[in-house]
C-alpha cells in the first residue's frame, strides 16, 4: 500500500494489449471447467497450474488497464496510514482522524500512529454513498412533493 501514489494510468500500447489479452482470456475463461487450470507460457514453455479465481481477476485487470484506468491489488486484510485512508474516502487527514476518535471507523495503534484495515476504510465509504443515495432519494420526494417540479 505504501506506492499507492506512484500507480501510474497505462499508456496507450498497454492499453491495445490488454485488450487483446483481455478478449483472449474472456473466451477462454469461458470453456475451462476446472478450478486449476494449466497454462502455458509460450516464451519459457512453463505450465503453471493457477487458480481459476486468479485467473478471472487477471481477467478483471486487463478490463480495466484496456478501459486506461490504473490498476492496483491490495491485499484486504492489509493495514494503512491515515493519510492513505484519508485519499481513498476522499477527505483530509485531520477529519479522518476525527471519524476515528469518534468511533466511526476502527483502527489500531501501531506506538503512537494510527493504522487503518483496508477492508474498514472500503467498508465506511459503501455505508457513506449509501446514506448519500438516501439523501438525494429523501430530497428528491421533498421537491416533488412541494411542486418544484411542476412546469
Amino acid at each position: 500500500m505504501n506506492n499507492i501514489e506512484n500507480i501510474e494510468r497505462p499508456s496507450k500500447e498497454e492499453q491495445k494489449a490488454a485488450m487483446l489479452s483481455y478478449d483472449a482470456l474472456a473466451a477462454a475463461l469461458d470453456q475451462i471447467h476446472s478450478e486449476y487450470p494449466e497454462i502455458e507460457i509460450e516464451e519459457t514453455n512453463d505450465r503453471i497450474k493457477i487458480p481459476l479465481k486468479a485467473l478471472q481477476l487477471l481477467a478483471k485487470i486487463l478490463k480495466e488497464t484496456s478501459n486506461g484506468k490504473p490498476v492496483s491489488i491490495v491485499p484486504i486484510a492489509t493495514e494503512i496510514t491515515t493519510q492513505a485512508a484519508a485519499e481513498l474516502i476522499g477527505c483530509s487527514r485531520p477529519h479522518l482522524v476525527k471519524l476515528l476518535e469518534n468511533g466511526e471507523i476502527s483502527f489500531t495503534k501501531v506506538g503512537k500512529h494510527r493504522r487503518i484495515k483496508y477492508q474498514d476504510i472500503i467498508n465506511y465509504k459503501r455505508k457513506m454513498k449509501e446514506e448519500q443515495r438516501k439523501l438525494l432519494i429523501e430530497i428528491m420526494k421533498s421537491d416533488e412533493e412541494s411542486g418544484l417540479y411542476d412546469s
